[in-house]
């Protein structure tokens, strides 16, 4: 009788939205796999992959996708069961043979739920995922903008959400770049920067990346009145 090889689960960071910023190590292991999870966001009329829409675009089948739905809500505890869900049909997946790889947007060990995969895979199935890197949905804005998102010795500051302004009074005081990722998260604080901070160097980008949904503007009128959506990054700094 034949024994099963058991290949190691891969976990693949697409990047931001663009075909053209997957490493070479990503679409070779996409290519190898013999199965592919995916996030998504699925309803009752309608399914929304980014991610499957930056594997769809490099040429790999899409037969080889199996695409899970994670919850989006505050209340991270419907999210962990889909987690665990995932995790456990990998294991499977894994047991039989296949060659195992799942995806995440932007890079999968920088504020990327997917990671959670990764520890219940090794925490309750004693699976070690290996992790391929890719590019930070905010360096890609850097690129967009053409702008130098820190120079010489000049730290950083990146926050996913629930910053306030006094935080980043003092990162700015202290000659930091700011990052604020999911902007619309954190209106509030928006609306105070731009209120008291009018003299900051703001770089706004909604949807780096994605092809046709692109936008740039440094226009702090614009951003004060524009509806924020989920995909959107701030980068100030004093210049």
């Amino acid at each position: 009788m034949t024994k099963t090889t058991a290949y190691a689960p891969q976990c693949v960071s697409l990047g931001p939205g663009d075909p053209n910023l997957l490493t070479l190590g990503a679409l070779r292991i996409l290519q190898e796999a013999d199965v592919i999870f995916c996030p998504a966001t699925i309803r009752e009329s309608s399914v929304t992959s980014r991610a499957r829409d930056i594997i769809l675009a490099v040429g790999i089948e899409e037969s080889k996708l199996r695409l899970f739905h994670v919850p989006m809500s505050k209340d991270r505890s419907k999210a962990m069961v889909a987690y665990a869900e995932v995790a456990g049909e990998i294991f499977q997946a894994v047991q039989k043979g296949l060659r195992t790889a799942f995806v995440a947007e932007g890079d999968s060990c920088f504020y990327s739920s997917v990671h959670y995969i990764s520890d219940i895979l090794l925490e309750h199935h004693g699976l070690s995922a290996t992790h391929t890197a890719g590019v930070p949905a905010f360096i890609a804005c850097g690129s967009l903008a053409g702008i130098h998102i820190v120079k010489q010795d000049e730290p950083l500051s990146v926050y996913p959400s629930n910053v306030t302004p006094e935080q980043i009074e003092k990162d700015l005081s202290e000659h930091k770049t700011v990052v604020l990722m999911k902007v619309s998260q954190q209106q509030q604080t928006l609306q105070a920067l731009l209120q008291n901070r009018p003299d900051l160097s703001w770089h706004y980008f909604e949807n780096v990346g994605v092809s046709g949904k692109e936008y740039y503007t440094t226009d702090k009128s614009i951003i004060a009145e524009r509806e924020v959506p989920y995909f959107s990054i701030l980068i100030l700094r004093n210049e």
